[in-house]
């Protein structure tokens, strides 16, 4: 059995998933530039530990159950899309308030972003299909203990390279003096997207 290529090409998927617009790149994105540097890399370690806490759940054969568990899914959903409503709806109320001039506190800045980021990507039930789709159709039969384990770490490095990555590019001077010029207009424009996710997975079967 060849398990490197099987990683590989686990890798590839995994990498297309991150790059991929979606409410995860938003949240990184808006925390980073409107925020600070240290809050939108928090925000990307909390999606980098959803996404091996993911990966965790599909070797232990959990993502499975919940996928076939209608009423278990259906509340992942649900609690997914009010997540994304209130939180885009906050972005629209608070678009045209100016920044707090004081520092963040490390509980209200750190671990608030991180808890933020961390639960995005946990009540977001298209990560629950990605990740029970790669351990069903990309996993070979009977692998050993240390490739699943290089799956979960695979997730949580690529995950956090790039998340962490765009949080320290959109937290640089010259792009967040550039958003910042247009607060107002980004944080609607963000919140209006987060609403349109929301919306789209509450309704959605």
């Amino acid at each position: 059995m060849d398990y490197l290529g099987a990683l590989l090409a686990i890798s590839g998927v995994l990498m297309l998933s991150v790059v991929s617009p979606g409410p995860n790149f938003a949240i990184v994105t808006s925390t980073a530039t409107l925020r600070s540097r240290r809050a939108g890399v928090a925000t990307g370690l909390g999606l980098a530990a959803a996404s091996a806490t993911w990966a965790l759940l599909a070797v232990a054969g959990l993502g499975l159950i919940v996928t076939q568990v209608e009423w278990l899914y259906l509340g992942i959903k649900l609690a997914g899309a009010l997540y994304l409503i209130w939180i885009g709806a906050r972005m629209i109320l608070g678009a045209r308030k100016p920044l707090a001039a004081a520092p963040d506190t490390l509980e209200s800045g750190v671990f608030a972003a991180a808890r933020k980021g961390y639960l995005v990507s946990m009540t977001n039930p298209k990560a629950l299909a990605f990740y029970g789709s790669i351990f069903a159709v990309m996993v070979p039969a009977h692998a050993p203990a240390w490739f699943y384990a290089a799956i979960v770490s695979i997730g949580a490095s690529i995950s956090c390279l790039w998340y962490c990555g765009m949080a320290v590019l959109f937290s640089s001077p010259a792009v967040r003096d550039g958003f910042m010029r247009f607060k107002a207009v980004f944080e609607i424009l963000m919140g209006v997207f987060l609403l349109g996710m929301g919306g789209r997975l509450l309704l959605s079967r």
